[in-house]
């Protein structure tokens, strides 16, 4: 069968490889449908690297997917215990922790240090036509959510665990540095929480067009112009909270520098060289809470009823401006690190 493998950076290959075997306990053999192109799997595409891990030997991509199930093995339960059935189409959690550690059973299993992860070194991922993933990390959908919304839950549900973080109350006032498709989220379900002003910005017109249309005040600007946005759009105070989604160049400080004294400030970007500024002497002397965004946790029935219904609060599918069959994964990751015009997301689609 085929699938996309990263062989070295920027170096994006369609191969064969074999057929997986049966699914075991707890498992189900699925065919994949759609997968969404993420920024961390862009830094992986161009250096080799995320977050301290190198790819070693050639990785298949892709932890945002959808797809549906073949097979399944013995007790192929979901999370509550659900049997699974052949047929399903299904989100994927690509986060498997371990179940059994402290911090799994604390509630947190986006902290377990002994995961592992679709489409992270060493784990492959969904550009594949079919692969065996566990059960419990498996959820069905409705059929109002397309396939390409049904890869997107994932980034539904990392931005609702960085606004989880954020704390918003009703009537306060947020700011989101960064519109891609997690900042763009981000904005949205702070306009739902009730936040009396959602203040977004981003460097690409498209992305502040989408922002704006979802409700929130947004505003295309050069790095140096989010802090002179911020103060006049506050009269000076400064945002209750501050949620930076880009992490490019001085996004961080500038989180630090828009959010009032006493304020929350949520970090959901990945840097690319695995480092964090900041200015000390400002987050210390304003007394801020910094929060930092791993994943998510506990959000996908979350993120499923979001989406779905006749009159979906987050319509997904209004991200989705590229498709790509699998054949093309190349030009696909080429273009989303090129920040193609007009590029919101891009999915490469799998199987019909």
């Amino acid at each position: 069968m085929k699938t996309a493998q990263l062989v070295g950076p920027k170096d994006l290959q369609i191969r064969e490889i074999p057929e997986p075997g049966p699914p075991g306990i707890g498992e189900v053999l699925i065919e994949i449908l759609s997968v969404g192109i993420c920024g961390s799997d862009l830094h992986m595409y161009e250096t080799g690297t995320i977050g301290g891990l190198k790819i070693s030997e050639p990785l298949t991509l892709g932890h945002e997917f959808c797809a549906r199930i073949i097979a399944t093995g013995k007790d192929a339960n979901d999370e509550h215990g659900n049997a699974l059935q052949a047929g399903m189409r299904v989100a994927v959690e690509p986060h498997v922790a371990c179940g059994h550690c402290e911090q799994c059973l604390e509630g947190n299993p986006n902290l377990c240090p002994g995961h592992v992860f679709y489409g992270v070194a060493p784990t492959h991922g969904a550009l594949t036509e079919r692969m065996i993933v566990q059960s419990r990390n498996c959820f069905p959908i409705p059929e109002e959510i397309s396939h390409a919304g049904g890869a997107l839950l994932e980034t539904l549900g990392v931005a609702l665990h960085a606004t989880d973080l954020g704390k918003i109350r009703t009537g306060d006032s947020v700011a989101v540095i960064g519109c891609g498709p997690v900042g763009a989220l981000i904005a949205r379900l702070a306009v739902l929480s009730g936040a009396s002003e959602v203040m977004a910005v981003d460097l690409l017109s498209w992305r502040t067009q989408l922002v704006n249309a979802w409700g929130a005040t947004s505003m295309t600007v050069k790095d140096n112009e989010v802090l002179e946005f911020i103060e006049n759009r506050t009269c000076g105070r400064g945002v209750d909270v501050a949620i930076e989604a880009a992490w490019a160049n001085h996004s961080v400080q500038q989180a630090i520098d828009i959010v009032r004294p006493g304020g929350r400030v949520v970090m959901a970007g990945i840097p690319p060289d695995d480092q964090f500024h900041m200015q000390h002497s400002v987050a210390r002397r304003k007394g801020l809470t910094i929060r930092m965004a791993r994943r998510m946790k506990h959000t996908y029935p979350r993120a499923i009823r979001l989406a779905s219904g006749p009159a979906p609060k987050v319509r997904l599918d209004d991200l989705v401006s590229n498709v790509y069959p699998l054949e093309q994964a190349d030009v696909a990751y080429a273009d989303n690190a090129a920040y193609r015009e007009g590029l919101l997301k891009g999915i490469i689609k799998v199987t019909d």
